[in-house]
């Protein structure tokens, strides 16, 4: 019986072992001074004193013959990829990491980046000092390889998503999943790649990193030193940077950059205070996305802003109870209007909007998935007739099931492209739609149907 690698090495010493193929992840150097550990020698030919072969997966004819002859002799074949785990499991990573920053010796670097036995630790520190090419839109096969191998090792991906390593934009998928705060300052390195977004805008790699609400002091402290005012709106928008930065990025007094720091919920009372005096627009932002209190309640209202923007607070899902009902003893239109279809809104408050009886209200209403069935069946059998208020049921995947198989009956295309959304839509009527390829994109949105094809196709 074969001993396994290690073990047979231990029982070497003194004997020679031949490599056939080319190398792999390590040089052949590299491979002699491993093996004189065990006090074995690197043998050039197949002579008496060789005690194992060591083969690549790929061998030329003449090394096949070789690996043939060796066989018959009764010399044990060993693998090269077993061979490179064990000289990748003996790796001193502080040993190793000191000598590469001395030689630079980028080659090494690349071959130990390619290796899947080191751990992930060194990985990242390998990442660090490895030598991007100079042009960052250039193809480059090495640069290439060192994207593959960080996808490889840290992106979730089915086996039949491959193609995911071969393509840049799956690097931003990445800065987005991951929670580790050492590789984000490792992508940090990697050439600043643009990615396409929705709507057809892009975005670079230092920005998508400036998201990431893991980043830690270090990686925020060099996005800074960038002095790249896009950057610097992303970082506005994290929640995780301190305080104390968001007040210097207020200092700015830059459009953008306060319009970011107004979606952002670190900010104090005293930011908020600042921001909403800075324009209608950071006004109506800091209304709709920040937490709102009573205490806040008394700065706007003392802000004298306008009705309009003022009614921006009926969309923020962030409000106290206390201020909920506030605004509730309020009769500006626009503020109920968009109260009516926000979803933080508890029963009793949708029925009290509800029982003002004002058709404005009721079409928000039946679009709200927080409004009860009660009134959503009352809404669709007063409205009957009014397309406005039936597109809004078709969308809500609180309406009854037995309203949404009527509402698909009436076959009015802007219906149905609001039921080819609707998580609540059976199955079988869904399956319907997608006949319609005007209705692809509703569809794919719809992640009941979604997940229905995935799991039909065996994905």
């Amino acid at each position: 019986m074969k001993l396994a690698l290690d073990e047979f090495l231990l029982k070497q010493q003194g004997r020679k072992i031949l490599f056939l193929g080319r190398e792999g992840l390590f040089s052949h150097q590299e491979s002699q001074k491993f093996l004189k550990r065990y006090d074995i020698e690197l043998a050039t030919t197949l002579d008496d004193g060789v005690v194992a072969v060591i083969e690549h997966h790929r061998l030329n004819p003449i090394e096949e013959d070789i690996s043939y002859l060796a066989y018959d002799k009764g010399i044990p074949l060993y693998k090269l990829e077993d061979f490179e785990r064990l000289l990748s499991a003996s790796i001193d990573d502080d040993q190793v990491l000191m000598s590469l920053k001395l030689s630079n010796d980028q080659e090494r670097i690349y071959r130990l980046i390619t290796n899947t036995h080191i751990d992930d630790k060194l990985f990242i520190k390998l990442l660090e000092i490895y030598r991007w090419s100079d042009d960052e839109d250039e193809d480059d096969n090495r640069d290439r390889g060192v994207v593959m191998a960080t996808l490889r090792r840290f992106l979730s991906y089915k086996p039949n998503e491959e193609d995911l390593l071969y393509t840049a934009l799956s690097i931003k998928r990445l800065i987005g999943e991951t929670k580790d705060p050492d590789l984000l300052k490792a992508l940090l390195g990697f050439p600043n790649y643009k990615f396409m977004q929705k709507g057809k805008r892009w975005i670079r790699l230092r920005e998508v990193v400036a998201t990431n609400p893991y980043i830690d002091l270090e990686t925020i402290q060099k996005l800074i030193r960038y002095r790249d005012n896009r950057v610097i709106f992303y970082l506005s928008a994290n929640s995780s940077l301190p305080l104390s930065i968001l007040y210097e990025f207020a200092k700015m007094n830059d459009k953008d950059i306060d319009e970011a720091l107004a979606t952002n919920h670190k900010i104090d009372n005293v930011l908020f205070a600042t921001l909403l005096g800075r324009g209608d627009r950071v006004g109506g932002l800091l209304l709709a996305y920040q937490p709102i209190d009573m205490s806040r309640i008394e700065m706007i209202e003392r802000a004298n802003i306008s009705e309009d923007i003022y009614a921006l607070l009926g969309q923020n899902i962030y409000l106290d109870r206390v201020v909920i009902e506030y605004l509730l003893s309020k009769d500006i239109d626009g503020l109920l209007e968009l109260l009516a279809a926000n979803p933080s809104l508890s029963h009793s408050d949708i029925k009290s909007i509800y029982d003002r009886d004002v058709f404005r209200y009721h079409i928000p209403l039946s679009t709200n998935p927080s409004t009860p069935v009660e009134i959503l069946q009352d809404i669709y059998d007063r409205y009957f007739t009014k397309q406005d208020i039936l597109i809004g049921l078709a969308s809500n995947p609180s309406t009854p099931t037995e309203i949404l198989k009527e509402l698909f009956e009436l076959d009015i295309y802007e219906i149905h492209e609001k039921l080819a959304a609707n998580i609540s839509l059976p199955l079988e009527l869904l399956n319907i739609l997608k006949i319609d390829t005007r209705l692809r994109n509703a569809l794919t949105s719809n992640k009941r149907f979604t997940d229905t094809i995935t799991k039909q196709l065996g994905l």
